[in-house]
């Protein structure tokens, strides 16, 4: 895509596959076109890297956050599972809100927690709320842990944020989502990942290799299970999208 941005002007204009469309630059038009490329610019930068939430480092775009915390808040989960912990802002994060709401606990999954991020959150004020687990996501033992915390007729919601190729994300969806509660999600973040192909900091073939990918597979092979865009709880703007680096993440079990 060739974009031109005039503020002289005030219009946007995009052209690819040999279309062409112009848009006023104060419009809700060129804010998606401009978002759409302010997203994969500042993944290949790193600006999620720039936030924490309650002193550990989050690594997740602060929309993203505000956008599942919506979720959170309808389903209300009773266990809060998370693949992958990195420095475990996104725990603390979930562990937040189970302490606002007084309900829910976290479980955070992950290969290696390394020794400094570990005793950083078990520190934490709010590591009452939270279990780790140290080990493979898809293991069977790893898996039979996960399912050992969970009391019958807790409500589950699970969010899978580790190794992110599709094949992995494709285990863990198979795995985990028998666990996720009926009107609850099990969400397959990073798909942004299929946008960013070619880009600086890209991998070979992730147009195909990337959890959107994995979602979609996924779905189309258990129909109990329907691939939503999170929508919006609340909107009085003209922006109809979200800026997010989960598109096409929310796989919604039938209630």
């Amino acid at each position: 895509m060739r974009l031109v941005i005039d503020t002289d002007a005030r219009t946007v204009t995009a052209e690819r596959g040999g279309a062409r469309e112009e848009h006023p630059l104060d419009s809700a038009a060129a804010f998606d076109l401009i978002t759409e490329h302010w997203v994969t610019v500042g993944w290949t930068q790193k600006y999620a890297y720039g936030f924490t939430w309650l002193g550990r480092p989050i690594i997740q775009l602060p929309e993203d956050m505000i956008r599942i915390q919506e979720v959170l808040h309808r389903v209300k989960p009773d266990v809060i599972v998370e693949t992958g912990v990195a420095h475990g802002g996104s725990l603390i994060y979930y562990a937040s809100l189970c302490k606002a709401t007084d309900k829910g606990r976290v479980i955070g999954v992950d290969i290696e927690i390394r020794p400094h991020n570990r005793a950083a959150i078990e520190a934490h004020p709010l590591a009452g709320y939270i279990t780790l687990i140290e080990g493979s996501s898809t293991a069977p033992e790893t898996v039979a842990q996960v399912k050992g915390l969970i009391r019958p007729g807790e409500r589950v919601l699970v969010l899978l944020d580790s190794n992110h190729s599709k094949a992995h994300v494709r285990a863990e969806l198979d795995l985990y989502a028998e666990l996720v509660s009926p009107g609850s999600y099990i969400v397959a973040t990073d798909g942004i990942m299929g946008a960013l192909a070619g880009r600086p900091g890209s991998q070979p073939g992730w147009e195909w290799d990337n959890p959107t990918e994995a979602a979609r597979e996924f779905q189309a092979a258990n129909p109990q299970f329907t691939l939503e865009e999170n929508t919006f709880a609340f909107n009085e703007g003209k922006i109809a999208r979200h800026v997010t680096y989960w598109p096409s993440a929310y796989l919604r079990r039938a209630a």
